[in-house]
């Protein structure tokens, strides 16, 4: 079992978080220790005077572990734009992203981190989401939201990341919208255009039921 995984979708919204949990759920039934990260997240709310994302609230909940919140997500930022926007005056610093990293690693089986928004959202005036996941030196999982233009999308975000020289090791179909039309043919469409494995297919759910999303692996790592 690697010490962690990488997750990053097609999209800001594709079902990033549901998937990061469903995984840490997962992985914790199959006896793991296991700890979510999202370094950088813009769209936070204050909370007791602190800026707080919900999503890496929901990756803090579901830890093995007790794990302050600064290690679970050091970049917070209020507005919900682009983080090289939204944290121009503190951006993210790959390095302490790194540091804060390896510590979990030394507390967890496994961590889980999760991108922001897309594959090449700026995080700062010179890196992107594809260069953090560079750096941590871990293996991709590509969530793909099933929805129209979701085959674009996908290969695209594949392409990207194999010409990064990065392993894309998986990926997972969400079906996002419950009026999809074809959206089996849809999912074995980016099936057979991708060389990854297809890890599984999140039902639609208008709320996240982490149990039954976690059960719906058909393959894993």
């Amino acid at each position: 079992m690697t010490k962690g995984l990488f997750i990053t979708g097609t999209d800001t919204g594709v079902g990033k978080t549901w998937a990061t949990v469903a995984l840490m759920r997962h992985f914790k039934n199959q006896g793991h220790t296991v700890i979510g990260m999202k370094p950088v997240a813009s769209g936070c709310l204050e909370i007791d005077g602190k800026l707080r994302n919900e999503d890496a609230l929901l990756l803090q909940q579901n830890a093995s572990i007790p794990v302050q919140y600064e290690w679970v997500n050091p970049y917070a930022y209020r507005m919900p734009v682009s983080p090289h926007l939204a944290g121009v005056e503190h951006p993210p610093v790959l390095d302490d992203i790194c540091s804060i990293f390896q510590t979990l690693q030394q507390n967890a089986d496994i961590v889980l981190v999760e991108g922001v928004g897309g594959w090449q959202v700026p995080l700062n005036a010179d890196s992107d989401v594809s260069d953090l996941a560079r750096v941590l030196g871990l293996p991709i999982i590509m969530v793909v939201a099933i929805r129209l233009g979701c085959i674009n999308h996908a290969r695209l975000t594949y392409e990207s990341i194999v010409r990064s020289g990065q392993a894309c090791v998986g990926w997972i179909a969400v079906c996002s919208d419950n009026n999809m039309l074809l959206r089996e043919e849809n999912i074995a469409t980016i099936q057979a255009m991708i060389d990854t494995p297809l890890l599984g297919v999140f039902p639609f759910m208008p709320e996240p039921d982490f149990d039954e999303l976690s059960a719906a692996f058909v393959k894993t790592l």
